[in-house]
């Protein structure tokens, strides 16, 4: 049996798939000027963060969202299942201690543990209130770099988002650090006295941080367009 279509139905499905690549195309542009990812718990502290630490199903997780502004850009991220009354201190740095899969990058131990050029961005404090949502509004998206002549540093980006114990007694007195008989101290806060990793972003297929919305794909290696 032949099926005979009327003008008004091919016009129907002509506007349909007009309208499914006008909404593709919105969503890839959006999708450049904004982003959703995860940081990832530094495995040696999960349980000194976990507000739950014998509830697997509810780990402890940090979400951040990015969104590209005309002047400057727009970062929320929110914590949840992180004991209260923590505090930690965020930072934009040029390297993660991890490799895509989760584990130690080799890269990270061989620069002595460095996480390159490091930028402070805010502090965080775990509160009864739920969810724990911080905002920052500075350059973050593509363009987000430091550089000093001085010591002969070249501009470097800074395109991923972690943070760190902000009282380094704090994570030892959790037993983040069995064996261990002082406290780990890092430069990571404004005293330049705080504790260890405690969450940061991983490295995406481009080998560039999160924060690099818009990679130069066909560089190699893979740079960021500003």
């Amino acid at each position: 049996m032949m099926t005979i279509r009327s003008k008004s139905s091919r016009w129907l499905a002509r506007a349909a798939v007009v309208a499914a690549i006008a909404i593709a195309r919105l969503s890839s542009a959006q999708e450049l000027d904004q982003k959703q990812f995860n940081l990832f718990a530094d495995p040696s502290v999960v349980r000194c963060l976990a507000a739950f630490p014998d509830d697997p199903s509810r780990p402890p997780s940090a979400s951040v969202t990015v969104k590209r502004g005309k002047l400057n850009d727009r970062l929320n991220i929110t914590l949840r299942n992180i004991k209260t009354g923590l505090a930690f201190d965020m930072f934009t740095v040029e390297h993660s201690k991890f490799l895509a899969d989760g584990t130690v990058d080799p890269a990270f131990v061989a620069r002595n543990k460095s996480f390159g050029l490091a930028w402070y961005q805010s502090d965080l404090q775990v509160t009864n209130d739920h969810p724990n949502v911080t905002t920052i509004q500075t350059i973050l998206v593509d363009q987000i770099f430091g550089f000093d002549p001085v010591v002969g540093l070249d501009p470097t980006n800074t395109f991923h988002l972690g943070f760190w114990f902000n009282d380094p007694q704090v994570p030892f007195d959790l037993g983040c650090e069995p064996g261990a008989t002082v406290p780990t101290v890092t430069p990571f806060n404004g005293e330049h006295h705080a504790g260890p990793l405690a969450m940061i972003s991983l490295p995406e297929a481009t080998n560039l941080g999160p924060l690099c919305l818009n990679p130069d794909l066909s560089s190699d290696p893979v740079h960021c367009n500003p």
